[in-house]
């Protein structure tokens, strides 16, 4: 007897209600994770995160859930021990549904990841559930402000030359805490590139 593969089926609408929520304002029901993944004792630079998803018709996707996870500002994942200091009150993962804001926004209250090793520069890995999907998308969130360490990232070197910049969030200037824009494209002349896992 021979198995076949599942068939994959598209994200519904859905999601939301047992992914995230207290965003969705779901009465009565609770989430894992959220859009902070900090505390006031979290070690590391503070930031935001925020973005839009945009559409192959240049529309913006108003149900798209983005989830994140990411090292500590020592380059340490969550389940890793930090080199003297406690990254305990750091989450590392976190979700965010785009229909909760009004602008339709994803947006993360988190820290800037250090580096994870001399070839790495600091990311943020990012998986992006949404209607008519087939497949979760996967891709990685690099810093404007990182171009020494962004130039030597083994990942981002692997990507040509002119489709690197769909990868760097833009920082915006003159704003506390710092803020980084980092908008998806799903398809079109600026497509964010994707990655197969």
């Amino acid at each position: 007897m021979s198995l076949k593969q599942t068939p994959s089926q598209t994200i519904g609408p859905f999601f939301s209600y047992g992914l995230t929520p207290e965003q969705s304002n779901y009465p009565n029901l609770s989430s894992l994770s959220s859009n902070s993944l900090l505390t006031d004792s979290t070690i590391g630079e503070k930031i935001r995160l925020e973005g839009k998803i945009f559409d192959g018709a240049g529309d913006i996707v108003s149900d798209a859930m983005i989830e994140i996870w990411q090292a500590d500002a020592e380059g340490c994942y969550p389940d890793q021990q930090s080199s003297g200091k406690s990254n305990s009150s750091f989450a590392g993962f976190g979700r965010c549904d785009t229909g909760v804001d009004r602008q339709n926004k994803y947006i993360f209250e988190t820290i800037k990841p250090g580096q994870i090793d001399t070839e790495t520069a600091p990311h943020i890995n990012v998986t992006i559930f949404m209607r008519g999907l087939l497949l979760h998308l996967f891709t990685r969130i690099y810093f404007s402000d990182e171009i020494r360490s962004n130039s030597t990232d083994t990942v981002l070197s692997a990507v040509p030359v002119a489709r690197q910049k769909t990868l760097i969030a833009r920082k915006v200037a003159g704003v506390i805490p710092a803020t980084y824009v980092f908008d998806v494209f799903l398809q079109g002349e600026n497509e964010t590139v994707f990655f197969d896992i």
